[in-house]
């Protein structure tokens, strides 16, 4: 929901502020919300707990291993099952 990003300080402190005083945008803003809960990723429990999962082996395997920390890629298509 890029109407919620802040690029600068002085919008993270306004953008509340204008949300709060202007009834009609944040009911937009709710709608909005409630219509993409369930059919955007950023809501897919599923698919970030298979993700998670999948950093966390990977971190582990690394460790196992005798490796440093290290960047780790996680594929997309990781499910928890």
């Amino acid at each position: 929901m890029p109407e919620l990003i802040a690029s600068t300080q002085e919008q993270y402190e306004t953008l509340p502020i204008e949300l709060a005083s202007n009834p009609q945008k944040l009911q937009e803003v709710r709608q909005k919300l409630a219509k993409n809960r369930l059919t955007t990723s950023l809501f897919d429990i599923e698919q970030f707990t298979g993700h998670i999962e999948a950093a966390y082996t990977a971190m582990h395997e690394r460790h196992r291993a005798g490796l440093p920390p290290g960047h780790i890629y996680v594929r997309e298509d990781s499910r928890y099952d």
